[in-house]
């Protein structure tokens, strides 16, 4: 699978832009501000149906302009696949596939595999639980349509529960009855997710694991921990226990929603007691644990969206990066990078074809 060709109006900061690609490696290179991120994150938008970098979908679009239009062609088992995502102000984001709309954007999620390693990564040690939890549930998702749709009625139904908590403290009134229905449909997605995500993680940390060394070669010891309320009991029990909690708050303080996933270094926080290095290590190869673990659950070789990372790594690690590449590991491979001259040299020693865009 790979992108043959991608037009872009008005996003981000192009009027009108149409690009040809490598079936391999494509390079974007230009100085800061001049748009190489944001035809990585188009890319992104077509698998995802939304922006890396922006969650608000009107601020993609070109200031001054009413609408966005992507529209891209992909080569998927040997079929041409048209992507199209548009947007235009006061209306609902749009996207095609073939010339057809899909109903629910959770109906495109997997169907155009792809990982991106930038600096915007970072979050995932320094914010909160909730980026980690996109993360793991953004790998899931991408494999299992299902895990997708539970999640949402589980938000669903969580808000409603939240309502009925609000309801009750501002009416000074309870209904176990009505509770009791919310805490069992709340318990059947959670659980379900929960028993997803632990398999996931089970098999996700070997991987992971093997990455770290092979791009450190240290023995330093890392730790990816999946964190739930639900390894100390079911969700329909925790739920009855904390109702008294709950009823204060007003809102469901146990379930799912906290989960967390625990980054490590020699048992200590990475984001507390990690150097830059270690933590930049640490992200890249939860990365490429990514990239591997679709590649080997869909049988396909994801996208992959190297933003910026060169200025970010030290030659060890270039050097490791281009030993896979050069390893036929990737499939299609895009980059954004500052220094033309560093770029070239880079993927010159990988002895792949590639394209370089001066933008």
């Amino acid at each position: 699978m790979y992108l043959k060709k991608i037009s872009l109006f008005n996003y981000k900061n192009f009027s009108e832009a149409n690009f040809e690609f490598d079936s391999k490696i494509n390079c974007f290179v230009g100085k800061n501000g001049i748009g190489k991120t944001n035809v990585l994150d188009a890319i992104y938008h077509l698998s995802y149906g939304k922006s890396y970098f922006n969650p608000l979908a009107v601020q993609n679009i070109k200031h001054g302009e009413e609408f966005f239009v992507i529209d891209a062609e992909f080569e998927k088992n040997e079929r041409t696949e048209q992507i199209v995502c548009s947007l235009k102000k006061g209306q609902k984001k749009i996207l095609k596939r073939n010339g057809k709309a899909y109903d629910k954007f959770s109906d495109h999620i997997g169907f155009i595999p792809l990982v991106i390693i930038s600096p915007a990564d970072r979050d995932l040690i320094v914010e909160g639980s909730e980026t980690r939890r996109k993360f793991m549930d953004s790998v899931i998702s991408q494999l299992d349509p299902h895990y997708l749709q539970q999640l949402i009625q589980y938000q669903k139904v969580m808000s409603q529960r939240n309502a009925l908590l609000k309801y009750f403290a501002l009416n000074h009134t309870y209904d176990n009855d009505t509770l009791s229905i919310y805490n069992e449909q709340l318990t059947e997605f959670g659980q379900s997710i929960f028993e997803k995500r632990k398999a996931f993680i089970a098999e996700f940390v070997p991987i992971f694991n093997f990455h770290h060394h092979n791009i450190t070669g240290s023995q330093e010891s890392v730790q990816l921990i999946y964190e739930s309320h639900l390894f100390e009991n079911d969700l329909l029990t925790l739920l009855q226990q904390s109702i008294n909690k709950d009823r204060i708050l007003q809102y469901t303080s146990m379930g799912i929603h906290k989960d967390d996933l625990s980054f490590e270094i020699d048992n200590y926080p990475i984001k507390k007691f990690g150097s830059q290095g270690q933590q930049k290590s640490f992200l890249i190869a939860l990365k490429l644990a990514q990239f591997e673990f679709l590649k080997k659950q869909s049988g396909v070789k994801p996208i992959l969206l190297f933003d910026d990372i060169f200025d970010k790594l030290d030659e060890n690690r270039v050097s490791k990066i281009i030993e896979m590449v050069n390893n036929d590991t990737f499939g299609q491979l895009f980059i954004s990078d500052t220094h033309p001259e560093r770029t070239e040299t880079i993927v010159k020693s990988t002895l792949q074809s590639y394209t370089i865009f001066n933008l």
